[in-house]
């Protein structure tokens, strides 16, 4: 992997995964927790919690519920590859969605499928009872610090 692991030991998702602050408002509302981080391997793991709040009229979770947490856990990826000082932003995420999933816990994984200097391409996948749920693909960009 591209990035430098020394560098990244001192950045945001470092001081995150420590506990020195806290995760960003969105992985909370999402009832994420990191569970795994690889950056040898270029992978990481994350549960999520689908709430009541977030099933649709069918009592499926939302589509839009499941993208937001395919893009933390790829986007989270990413952070972690990153110096202290920049930041991630996803330029594109396209979502396949398998199977309905219902409230309760799900499982995202990501795998970082090409690191470059400016532009990650990342792969997650959203998991329920061992089955798959959806898939993403994501591109984000490296925004460097100021």
């Amino acid at each position: 992997m591209a990035a430098d692991i020394t560098s990244a030991a001192d950045g945001y998702f470092a001081r995150v995964h420590r506990g020195e602050i806290p995760p960003p408002p969105v992985s909370t509302t999402l009832g994420g927790h990191i569970t795994a981080v690889d950056l040898e391997a270029g992978t990481l793991e994350s549960d999520y919690h689908a709430g009541a709040g977030f099933l649709n009229p069918a009592g499926q979770v939302q589509g839009g519920v499941l993208g937001a947490m395919l893009d933390d856990v790829t986007a989270f990826l990413v952070t972690a590859t990153l110096a202290p000082g920049e930041h991630c932003a996803t330029l594109n995420l396209n979502l396949s969605f398998l199977r309905p999933a219902r409230a309760g816990a799900l499982q995202g994984r990501s795998r970082l499928v090409r690191r470059g200097r400016g532009v990650c391409h990342v792969a997650g996948e959203l998991l329920q009872d061992g089955q798959l749920v959806a898939t993403a693909t994501a591109v984000c960009t490296v925004v460097p610090g100021r």
